[in-house]
């Protein structure tokens, strides 16, 4: 996998095509694909195999939302 400005390229095998995700750094406030508008951001924990685990501030740290990461963009 390579890094480039902000975006992570993974080949797959199979595919001659790469595979483009927006790297995601922990800390920093996500949100969901199709998020409602009166949601505020989720901070995102960490990503691991494809998944990416956020909360809610107002959630507390012991509750926290396992989540695909390509249904993640980050907030500007």
């Amino acid at each position: 996998m390579s890094q480039t400005r902000g975006t992570a390229v993974a080949r797959t095998p199979n595919s001659h095509q790469p595979k483009v995700v927006e790297l995601l750094q922990p800390g920093s406030f996500v949100k969901v694909r199709n998020q409602p508008s009166d949601l505020p951001p989720f901070q995102l924990l960490r990503c691991r195999g494809g998944r990416c685990w956020v909360q809610q501030q107002a959630w507390g740290p012991l509750v926290q939302w396992e989540v695909e990461h390509h249904k993640l963009t980050s907030v500007a």
